[in-house]
Protein backbone atom coordinates (compact mmCIF):
# COMPACT_ATOMS: atom_id res chain seq x y z
CA UNK A 1 0.00 0.00 0.00
CA UNK A 2 1.56 3.42 -0.99
CA UNK A 3 2.62 5.26 1.91
CA UNK A 4 0.91 9.16 1.99
CA UNK A 5 3.30 12.41 3.02
CA UNK A 6 1.57 15.95 4.37
CA UNK A 7 4.24 18.82 3.88
CA UNK A 8 3.05 22.21 5.44
CA UNK A 9 5.20 24.98 4.51
CA UNK A 10 4.45 28.30 3.24
CA UNK A 11 7.41 28.52 0.55
CA UNK A 12 6.59 26.88 -2.57
CA UNK A 13 9.95 26.11 -3.26
CA UNK A 14 10.88 24.44 -0.05
CA UNK A 15 7.41 21.98 -0.65
CA UNK A 16 8.76 21.33 -4.35
CA UNK A 17 11.87 20.50 -2.98
CA UNK A 18 10.67 18.22 -0.08
CA UNK A 19 8.26 16.49 -2.57
CA UNK A 20 10.32 15.60 -5.07
CA UNK A 21 12.82 13.59 -2.13
CA UNK A 22 9.72 11.90 -1.29
CA UNK A 23 7.88 10.97 -4.46
CA UNK A 24 11.49 9.49 -5.37
CA UNK A 25 10.88 6.77 -2.36
CA UNK A 26 7.40 6.18 -3.86
CA UNK A 27 5.39 7.91 -1.07
CA UNK A 28 1.98 10.06 -2.34
CA UNK A 29 2.72 13.92 -0.92
CA UNK A 30 0.36 16.43 -0.30
CA UNK A 31 1.12 19.82 0.49
CA UNK A 32 -0.70 22.88 2.42
CA UNK A 33 0.91 26.48 2.60
CA UNK A 34 -0.52 26.97 6.10
CA UNK A 35 -1.46 25.15 9.19
CA UNK A 36 -4.77 26.20 9.04
CA UNK A 37 -5.45 24.38 5.64
CA UNK A 38 -3.32 21.75 7.07
CA UNK A 39 -6.08 21.00 10.15
CA UNK A 40 -8.86 21.46 6.98
CA UNK A 41 -6.75 18.66 5.07
CA UNK A 42 -6.17 16.39 8.34
CA UNK A 43 -10.23 16.57 8.75
CA UNK A 44 -10.58 14.26 5.44
CA UNK A 45 -7.49 12.58 5.11
CA UNK A 46 -4.83 10.27 7.19
CA UNK A 47 -1.32 10.94 5.73
CA UNK A 48 1.64 8.58 7.19
CA UNK A 49 3.68 11.21 8.38
CA UNK A 50 4.16 15.06 8.52
CA UNK A 51 6.56 17.52 7.60
CA UNK A 52 5.90 21.07 9.40
CA UNK A 53 7.72 24.11 9.17
CA UNK A 54 7.88 26.25 11.93
CA UNK A 55 8.02 29.84 11.04
CA UNK A 56 4.50 30.62 8.82
CA UNK A 57 2.10 33.19 9.17
CA UNK A 58 -1.02 32.77 11.03
CA UNK A 59 -0.56 29.91 13.45
CA UNK A 60 3.39 28.36 13.28
CA UNK A 61 4.59 25.21 13.43
CA UNK A 62 4.33 24.49 17.14
CA UNK A 63 0.78 25.61 17.86
CA UNK A 64 -0.05 23.38 14.78
CA UNK A 65 1.28 19.90 16.34
CA UNK A 66 -0.27 21.17 19.46
CA UNK A 67 -3.67 20.99 17.90
CA UNK A 68 -2.67 17.72 16.03
CA UNK A 69 -1.55 16.27 19.21
CA UNK A 70 -4.88 17.37 20.89
CA UNK A 71 -6.89 15.95 18.29
CA UNK A 72 -7.57 11.96 18.96
CA UNK A 73 -8.12 11.31 15.53
CA UNK A 74 -4.73 12.52 14.37
CA UNK A 75 -2.36 12.14 17.86
CA UNK A 76 -1.12 9.42 16.46
CA UNK A 77 0.61 10.67 13.39
CA UNK A 78 4.05 11.15 13.17
CA UNK A 79 5.34 14.73 12.80
CA UNK A 80 8.42 15.97 11.42
CA UNK A 81 10.08 19.78 12.21
CA UNK A 82 12.11 21.03 9.50
CA UNK A 83 13.21 24.55 9.70
CA UNK A 84 16.24 27.02 10.00
CA UNK A 85 15.96 26.81 14.02
CA UNK A 86 19.07 25.22 15.64
CA UNK A 87 20.29 24.19 19.03
CA UNK A 88 19.51 21.25 21.50
CA UNK A 89 16.82 23.92 23.27
CA UNK A 90 15.09 24.14 20.35
CA UNK A 91 14.99 20.44 19.86
CA UNK A 92 13.61 19.60 23.34
CA UNK A 93 10.85 21.56 23.06
CA UNK A 94 9.88 20.34 19.68
CA UNK A 95 10.27 16.74 21.27
CA UNK A 96 7.92 18.00 24.19
CA UNK A 97 5.47 18.63 22.39
CA UNK A 98 4.93 15.45 20.22
CA UNK A 99 7.76 16.10 17.18
CA UNK A 100 9.40 12.53 16.26
CA UNK A 101 12.07 14.43 14.86
CA UNK A 102 13.67 17.74 13.81
CA UNK A 103 15.42 18.16 9.86
CA UNK A 104 17.13 21.36 9.12
CA UNK A 105 15.77 23.49 6.41
CA UNK A 106 18.16 22.65 4.07
CA UNK A 107 17.04 19.06 3.75
CA UNK A 108 19.76 16.66 2.59
CA UNK A 109 18.29 12.83 0.93
CA UNK A 110 20.54 11.43 3.54
CA UNK A 111 18.19 12.93 6.21
CA UNK A 112 14.78 12.41 4.15
CA UNK A 113 15.81 8.43 3.62
CA UNK A 114 16.94 8.19 7.61
CA UNK A 115 13.74 9.67 8.77
CA UNK A 116 11.50 7.26 6.77
CA UNK A 117 13.56 4.05 7.49
CA UNK A 118 13.07 5.06 11.58
CA UNK A 119 9.06 5.15 11.13
CA UNK A 120 9.21 2.33 8.51
CA UNK A 121 8.03 4.07 5.72
CA UNK A 122 10.33 2.16 3.37
CA UNK A 123 11.29 -1.35 2.71
CA UNK A 124 15.08 -2.60 3.07
CA UNK A 125 17.77 -0.39 2.16
CA UNK A 126 18.87 -1.89 -1.41
CA UNK A 127 15.76 -1.46 -1.96
CA UNK A 128 15.65 2.48 -0.76
CA UNK A 129 17.36 4.34 -3.75
CA UNK A 130 15.17 6.31 -5.60
CA UNK A 131 15.33 4.71 -9.13
CA UNK A 132 14.81 8.08 -11.26
CA UNK A 133 13.37 11.70 -10.19
CA UNK A 134 9.80 11.92 -10.39
CA UNK A 135 8.40 15.33 -12.14
CA UNK A 136 5.27 16.90 -11.85
CA UNK A 137 2.80 16.59 -15.23
CA UNK A 138 4.20 19.85 -16.29
CA UNK A 139 7.88 19.05 -16.16
CA UNK A 140 7.09 15.93 -17.45
CA UNK A 141 5.57 16.83 -20.59
CA UNK A 142 8.65 19.36 -20.90
CA UNK A 143 11.26 16.05 -20.56
CA UNK A 144 9.38 14.10 -22.72
CA UNK A 145 9.53 16.82 -25.21
CA UNK A 146 13.63 17.48 -24.66
CA UNK A 147 15.22 15.23 -26.24
CA UNK A 148 18.14 13.19 -24.76
CA UNK A 149 21.52 13.55 -25.37
CA UNK A 150 23.34 10.59 -26.84
CA UNK A 151 26.95 10.02 -25.54
CA UNK A 152 29.75 9.30 -28.14
CA UNK A 153 31.61 6.98 -26.00
CA UNK A 154 28.39 4.82 -25.98
CA UNK A 155 28.91 4.82 -29.51
CA UNK A 156 32.22 3.38 -29.73
CA UNK A 157 31.51 1.18 -27.05
CA UNK A 158 28.46 -0.41 -28.83
CA UNK A 159 31.09 -0.40 -31.79
CA UNK A 160 33.65 -2.73 -30.56
CA UNK A 161 31.03 -4.62 -28.51
CA UNK A 162 29.86 -5.82 -32.06
CA UNK A 163 32.90 -6.01 -34.13
CA UNK A 164 34.94 -7.66 -31.57
CA UNK A 165 34.07 -11.04 -31.83
CA UNK A 166 33.66 -11.19 -35.51
CA UNK A 167 37.23 -9.43 -35.64
CA UNK A 168 38.50 -12.35 -33.02
CA UNK A 169 37.38 -15.19 -35.13
CA UNK A 170 38.95 -14.13 -38.57
CA UNK A 171 42.27 -13.02 -37.19
CA UNK A 172 42.16 -16.87 -35.81
CA UNK A 173 41.25 -18.34 -39.39
CA UNK A 174 43.92 -16.08 -41.02
CA UNK A 175 46.28 -17.22 -38.67
CA UNK A 176 45.80 -21.08 -39.43
CA UNK A 177 45.60 -20.08 -43.06
CA UNK A 178 48.66 -18.37 -43.29
CA UNK A 179 50.71 -21.04 -41.02
CA UNK A 180 49.21 -24.20 -43.54
CA UNK A 181 50.49 -21.92 -46.74
CA UNK A 182 53.56 -21.19 -45.53
CA UNK A 183 53.77 -24.58 -44.03
CA UNK A 184 53.02 -26.32 -47.82
CA UNK A 185 55.61 -23.49 -49.46
CA UNK A 186 58.61 -24.60 -47.06
CA UNK A 187 57.79 -28.26 -47.73
CA UNK A 188 57.98 -28.04 -51.11
CA UNK A 189 61.08 -25.70 -51.88
CA UNK A 190 62.61 -28.06 -49.58
CA UNK A 191 61.54 -30.50 -52.37
CA UNK A 192 63.13 -28.70 -55.09
CA UNK A 193 66.59 -27.92 -53.14
CA UNK A 194 67.17 -31.67 -52.09
CA UNK A 195 70.39 -32.69 -54.29
CA UNK A 196 69.41 -35.83 -56.84
CA UNK A 197 70.79 -39.34 -56.12
CA UNK A 198 73.86 -40.96 -57.86
CA UNK A 199 72.47 -43.38 -60.71
CA UNK A 200 72.50 -46.71 -60.35
CA UNK A 201 73.22 -49.55 -63.12
CA UNK A 202 69.42 -50.23 -63.14
CA UNK A 203 67.24 -49.91 -66.03
CA UNK A 204 66.60 -46.67 -67.11
CA UNK A 205 63.10 -45.86 -65.62
CA UNK A 206 60.10 -44.73 -67.46
CA UNK A 207 59.57 -41.01 -67.04
CA UNK A 208 56.90 -40.01 -64.83
CA UNK A 209 54.96 -36.93 -65.85
CA UNK A 210 55.95 -33.88 -63.73
CA UNK A 211 53.75 -32.65 -61.23
CA UNK A 212 51.48 -29.85 -61.68
CA UNK A 213 52.39 -27.00 -60.66
CA UNK A 214 50.96 -26.13 -57.02
CA UNK A 215 48.08 -22.45 -57.19
CA UNK A 216 49.38 -19.30 -55.25
CA UNK A 217 45.83 -18.20 -55.26
CA UNK A 218 45.22 -19.15 -51.19
CA UNK A 219 48.84 -17.49 -50.46
CA UNK A 220 47.15 -14.31 -52.32
CA UNK A 221 43.48 -14.66 -50.98
CA UNK A 222 45.11 -14.24 -47.76
CA UNK A 223 46.89 -11.33 -48.11
CA UNK A 224 44.14 -9.35 -50.16
CA UNK A 225 41.95 -10.46 -47.20
CA UNK A 226 44.54 -8.93 -44.62
CA UNK A 227 43.92 -5.95 -46.47
CA UNK A 228 40.75 -5.68 -47.00
CA UNK A 229 39.91 -6.54 -42.99
CA UNK A 230 40.93 -3.04 -42.01
CA UNK A 231 38.80 -1.24 -44.58
CA UNK A 232 35.49 -3.46 -43.90
CA UNK A 233 35.91 -2.19 -40.30
CA UNK A 234 36.66 1.19 -40.86
CA UNK A 235 33.74 1.27 -43.09
CA UNK A 236 31.33 -0.11 -40.32
CA UNK A 237 32.50 1.78 -37.86
CA UNK A 238 32.07 5.21 -40.60
CA UNK A 239 28.54 3.96 -41.02
CA UNK A 240 27.26 3.36 -37.36
CA UNK A 241 28.97 6.81 -36.92
CA UNK A 242 27.08 9.00 -39.37
CA UNK A 243 23.91 7.19 -38.43
CA UNK A 244 24.32 8.52 -35.11
CA UNK A 245 25.21 12.14 -36.44
CA UNK A 246 21.34 11.78 -38.15
CA UNK A 247 20.12 10.99 -34.61
CA UNK A 248 21.47 13.73 -33.37
CA UNK A 249 20.86 16.06 -35.87
CA UNK A 250 17.36 15.35 -35.35
CA UNK A 251 17.13 15.63 -31.67
CA UNK A 252 18.77 18.98 -32.27
CA UNK A 253 15.94 19.47 -34.33
CA UNK A 254 13.63 18.74 -31.73
CA UNK A 255 15.23 21.24 -29.49
CA UNK A 256 15.07 23.73 -31.79
CA UNK A 257 11.47 23.36 -31.90
CA UNK A 258 11.03 23.10 -28.45
CA UNK A 259 13.23 26.25 -27.37
CA UNK A 260 10.83 27.89 -30.22
CA UNK A 261 7.60 27.49 -28.51
CA UNK A 262 9.38 28.43 -25.46
CA UNK A 263 10.13 31.76 -26.61
CA UNK A 264 6.57 32.37 -28.42
CA UNK A 265 5.29 31.03 -24.49
CA UNK A 266 7.66 33.56 -23.11
CA UNK A 267 6.51 36.79 -25.52
CA UNK A 268 3.05 36.07 -24.69
CA UNK A 269 3.81 35.86 -21.26
CA UNK A 270 5.80 39.68 -21.06
CA UNK A 271 2.44 41.22 -22.90
CA UNK A 272 0.29 39.92 -20.47
CA UNK A 273 2.35 41.22 -17.97
CA UNK A 274 2.33 44.57 -20.01
CA UNK A 275 -1.42 45.03 -19.79
CA UNK A 276 -1.22 44.07 -16.19
CA UNK A 277 1.38 46.89 -16.05
CA UNK A 278 -1.19 49.20 -18.21
CA UNK A 279 -4.02 48.30 -15.62
CA UNK A 280 -2.68 48.90 -12.39
CA UNK A 281 -1.35 52.54 -13.76
CA UNK A 282 -4.83 52.82 -14.57
CA UNK A 283 -5.82 52.16 -11.41
CA UNK A 284 -3.94 54.41 -9.67
CA UNK A 285 -4.90 57.20 -11.60
CA UNK A 286 -8.00 56.76 -10.97
CA UNK A 287 -7.46 57.24 -6.99
CA UNK A 288 -8.85 60.72 -5.77
CA UNK A 289 -6.17 63.33 -5.36
CA UNK A 290 -8.07 64.72 -2.49
CA UNK A 291 -7.61 61.26 -0.42
CA UNK A 292 -5.29 61.41 2.05
CA UNK A 293 -1.91 58.58 1.83
CA UNK A 294 0.14 57.54 4.57
CA UNK A 295 2.80 55.29 3.75
CA UNK A 296 4.67 52.27 5.94
CA UNK A 297 7.97 50.21 4.62
CA UNK A 298 7.85 46.82 5.19
CA UNK A 299 11.02 44.81 6.04
CA UNK A 300 12.29 42.48 3.67
CA UNK A 301 10.93 39.34 4.82
CA UNK A 302 7.82 40.08 6.36
CA UNK A 303 4.43 39.77 5.01
CA UNK A 304 3.33 43.56 3.75
CA UNK A 305 0.29 43.44 6.15
CA UNK A 306 1.59 42.58 9.75
CA UNK A 307 3.53 44.19 12.65
CA UNK A 308 3.85 47.69 12.52
CA UNK A 309 1.18 47.92 9.39
CA UNK A 310 -1.17 46.01 11.25
CA UNK A 311 -0.84 48.64 14.02
CA UNK A 312 -1.35 51.80 11.51
CA UNK A 313 -4.06 50.32 10.27
CA UNK A 314 -5.94 49.77 14.26
CA UNK A 315 -4.69 53.68 14.91
CA UNK A 316 -5.79 54.60 11.72
CA UNK A 317 -9.19 53.25 11.92
CA UNK A 318 -9.61 54.27 15.56
CA UNK A 319 -9.08 58.15 14.60
CA UNK A 320 -11.53 57.80 11.72
CA UNK A 321 -14.19 56.31 14.10
CA UNK A 322 -13.23 58.78 16.85
CA UNK A 323 -13.54 61.88 13.76
CA UNK A 324 -16.97 60.35 12.51
CA UNK A 325 -15.46 59.31 9.27
CA UNK A 326 -17.84 57.58 6.38
CA UNK A 327 -16.23 55.81 4.01
CA UNK A 328 -13.46 53.13 2.62
CA UNK A 329 -9.82 52.87 3.94
CA UNK A 330 -7.79 52.00 0.77
CA UNK A 331 -4.60 49.52 1.48
CA UNK A 332 -2.13 49.48 -1.29
CA UNK A 333 0.97 46.84 -1.14
CA UNK A 334 4.12 47.61 -3.05
CA UNK A 335 7.11 45.64 -3.66
CA UNK A 336 10.46 47.05 -3.52
CA UNK A 337 13.95 45.14 -5.20
CA UNK A 338 16.41 44.65 -3.19
CA UNK A 339 20.00 43.76 -3.53
CA UNK A 340 20.53 39.85 -2.47
CA UNK A 341 23.06 37.11 -2.50
CA UNK A 342 22.19 33.30 -2.47
CA UNK A 343 20.27 31.18 -4.42
CA UNK A 344 16.86 29.93 -5.44
CA UNK A 345 17.61 26.46 -3.68
CA UNK A 346 19.47 27.41 -0.50
CA UNK A 347 17.57 30.78 -0.23
CA UNK A 348 18.40 34.73 -0.87
CA UNK A 349 19.61 37.14 2.45
CA UNK A 350 20.51 40.64 2.12
CA UNK A 351 23.87 41.36 0.36
CA UNK A 352 26.86 43.05 2.69
CA UNK A 353 26.43 47.10 2.69
CA UNK A 354 30.11 47.59 1.16
CA UNK A 355 29.45 45.05 -1.90
CA UNK A 356 28.86 46.72 -5.22
CA UNK A 357 24.97 46.71 -6.29
CA UNK A 358 26.53 45.27 -9.80
CA UNK A 359 27.43 42.15 -8.18
CA UNK A 360 24.09 41.29 -6.07
CA UNK A 361 23.04 37.40 -7.26
CA UNK A 362 19.97 38.98 -7.43
CA UNK A 363 17.48 42.44 -7.48
CA UNK A 364 14.12 41.21 -6.98
CA UNK A 365 12.11 40.41 -3.71
CA UNK A 366 11.61 36.87 -4.23
CA UNK A 367 10.19 36.39 -0.50
CA UNK A 368 6.85 38.59 -1.67
CA UNK A 369 6.80 36.65 -4.95
CA UNK A 370 6.31 33.68 -3.46
CA UNK A 371 2.61 35.18 -1.20
CA UNK A 372 -0.57 34.73 -2.00
CA UNK A 373 -2.96 37.66 -1.81
CA UNK A 374 -3.99 35.48 1.63
CA UNK A 375 -0.51 35.23 3.10
CA UNK A 376 0.11 39.01 2.09
CA UNK A 377 -2.25 39.21 5.41
CA UNK A 378 -1.71 38.34 8.95
CA UNK A 379 -4.57 36.40 10.68
CA UNK A 380 -4.87 39.78 13.11
CA UNK A 381 -4.96 41.69 9.87
CA UNK A 382 -7.61 39.64 8.30
CA UNK A 383 -10.05 39.14 11.54
CA UNK A 384 -9.69 42.71 11.59
CA UNK A 385 -11.14 43.67 8.47
CA UNK A 386 -13.29 40.50 8.60
CA UNK A 387 -14.84 42.64 11.50
CA UNK A 388 -15.67 45.59 9.40
CA UNK A 389 -17.10 43.73 6.72
CA UNK A 390 -19.66 41.76 9.12
CA UNK A 391 -21.00 45.18 11.11
CA UNK A 392 -23.77 46.19 8.80
CA UNK A 393 -24.09 48.92 10.89
CA UNK A 394 -20.53 50.11 10.66
CA UNK A 395 -19.86 52.82 7.98
CA UNK A 396 -16.49 51.93 7.58
CA UNK A 397 -14.95 49.93 5.08
CA UNK A 398 -11.27 48.42 4.01
CA UNK A 399 -10.14 47.34 0.32
CA UNK A 400 -6.95 45.84 -0.02
CA UNK A 401 -5.20 45.92 -2.96
CA UNK A 402 -1.50 44.96 -4.91
CA UNK A 403 0.13 47.19 -6.82
CA UNK A 404 3.14 44.96 -7.33
CA UNK A 405 6.62 46.98 -8.44
CA UNK A 406 5.76 50.87 -8.32
CA UNK A 407 8.79 52.71 -7.18
CA UNK A 408 8.32 55.80 -5.34
CA UNK A 409 11.87 56.25 -5.25
CA UNK A 410 13.53 55.73 -8.40
CA UNK A 411 16.62 53.09 -8.68
CA UNK A 412 20.20 53.80 -9.88
CA UNK A 413 20.25 52.76 -13.74
CA UNK A 414 23.23 52.84 -16.35
CA UNK A 415 26.83 54.54 -15.49
CA UNK A 416 24.63 55.43 -11.71
CA UNK A 417 24.73 51.59 -10.62
CA UNK A 418 28.43 50.98 -11.00
CA UNK A 419 29.11 53.78 -8.06
CA UNK A 420 26.35 52.72 -6.08
CA UNK A 421 26.59 49.90 -3.04
CA UNK A 422 24.38 47.58 -1.98
CA UNK A 423 23.80 49.43 1.30
CA UNK A 424 22.76 52.41 -0.82
CA UNK A 425 20.98 50.65 -2.92
CA UNK A 426 18.58 48.43 -0.20
CA UNK A 427 18.07 52.01 1.28
CA UNK A 428 16.10 52.96 -1.94
CA UNK A 429 14.00 49.38 -1.90
CA UNK A 430 13.31 49.75 1.81
CA UNK A 431 11.16 52.86 0.85
CA UNK A 432 9.46 51.40 -2.24
CA UNK A 433 8.71 47.95 -0.36
CA UNK A 434 5.73 50.04 1.82
CA UNK A 435 1.76 49.75 2.20
CA UNK A 436 0.14 53.01 1.68
CA UNK A 437 -2.96 53.79 3.74
CA UNK A 438 -5.51 55.94 1.95
CA UNK A 439 -8.96 57.60 3.46
CA UNK A 440 -11.61 58.31 0.57
CA UNK A 441 -14.61 59.64 2.19
CA UNK A 442 -17.90 58.69 0.63
CA UNK A 443 -19.18 60.12 -2.21
CA UNK A 444 -16.19 61.34 -3.84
Amino acid sequence: MTKRALIVDDSRSARVILSRMLEGYGLQVDSSESAEHALEFLRQARPDVIFMDHLMPGMDGFQAIQAIKGNPDTAMIPVVMYTSQEGELYVSQARALGAVGVLPKTVKQADVSRVLYQLRLLPERRDARPASPVYSAQESAAVRAQPQAVALGDIETAIRNATGPVLKEHNTEMRRFVLASLEAFARRISTEMKPAAAPTPAPEPIEAPPPPPQSRWPLVAAIAALAVLPTFVLAVIHTRTLDALNELAQQNTKLAQFSQEQQLQLDALRKAVQGREIQLATTAAARPADADVESEPVPYGEPPLSGARLERMRDMIGQLKAGGFHGTIKVATYVGEFCLVGNGIEGYSMAADDLPASRCDLRGNPFDDGLSAAQRQSLPFANLVASLRQDKSEQLRVEVEHEGRKPAVPYPRGDQLAKVTAGDWNKIAAQNNRVEFAAQPAGS
